[in-house]
C-alpha cells in the first residue's frame, strides 16, 4: 500500500468516529432534555450547565432541530462525495457546542469530546487540502470579472440605492 492509501484509511476511520458521534448526539436530542426546563431553581441559583439544559429543555422543537442538523452533518461526512461539505457543516455545529461547553461550564468530558471531533474534522480537511485549494480558487475566480471603469461604480451606486430601500423595508417589517 502507498502513503495515499494509508491516509485514505485514516480519513475513513476519522470520518466514522465523527459520524458516530454526530448520530449519537443527534438522536439523543430527541430525549436528552426531557423535563430539563421543569426546575424549582431561580435562574440566579442555577449553574451554567443547569441554565443551558433548561434553555434547551424549554423548546423540544429547538432541541430536535439541533439533533437533525447533527445527523445531517454526520450523513454528509459519511459519504466521500459530500464529506468536505459535511465537515464545514458540522464545524459550524461543533464550534457552537465548544463555545457553549466553555461558557456554560459543561463538564470537561463533553468539551474534550467536541474538541476531539473538531480536530478530526480539521485533519480530514487537511488530508483533502488539494481539493480545498482548487475549490477556493474556483470560487474566488468565478466571483471576479473584469468590468469597464464606468460600469463598476454605476453598479455600486445602484446596489447602494437598493441596500437603502431594502433596509427601509426591513425596518418597516420589524418595528412591531
Amino acid at each position: 500500500m502507498k502513503r495515499k492509501d494509508h491516509i485514505e484509511i485514516i480519513e475513513i476511520a476519522f470520518s466514522w468516529l465523527v459520524v458516530m458521534a454526530m448520530f449519537i448526539y443527534g438522536f439523543a436530542k430527541l430525549f436528552q432534555f426531557q423535563g430539563a426546563a421543569e426546575t424549582e431553581k431561580m435562574v440566579k441559583d442555577m449553574t451554567g450547565m443547569e441554565l443551558m439544559w433548561a434553555f434547551y429543555g424549554y423548546s423540544k422543537p429547538f432541541a430536535i432541530t439541533l439533533g437533525i442538523f447533527e445527523i445531517i452533518g454526520g450523513l454528509l461526512i459519511l459519504f466521500k462525495p459530500t464529506r468536505l461539505i459535511g465537515c464545514f457543516f458540522t464545524t459550524a455545529i461543533l464550534i457552537n457546542v465548544i463555545f457553549q461547553d466553555i461558557y456554560f461550564g459543561v463538564h470537561a468530558g463533553a468539551l474534550k469530546a467536541a474538541i476531539l471531533y473538531q480536530v478530526l474534522i480539521v485533519l480530514i480537511l487537511w488530508f483533502n487540502k488539494d481539493i480545498l485549494i482548487k475549490s477556493i480558487k474556483i470560487l474566488v475566480l468565478s466571483t471576479t470579472n473584469k468590468q469597464s471603469k464606468i460600469k463598476k461604480p454605476i453598479k455600486i451606486v445602484i446596489a447602494f440605492g437598493l441596500f437603502v430601500v431594502f433596509r427601509v423595508i426591513e425596518y418597516l417589517i420589524t418595528i412591531k
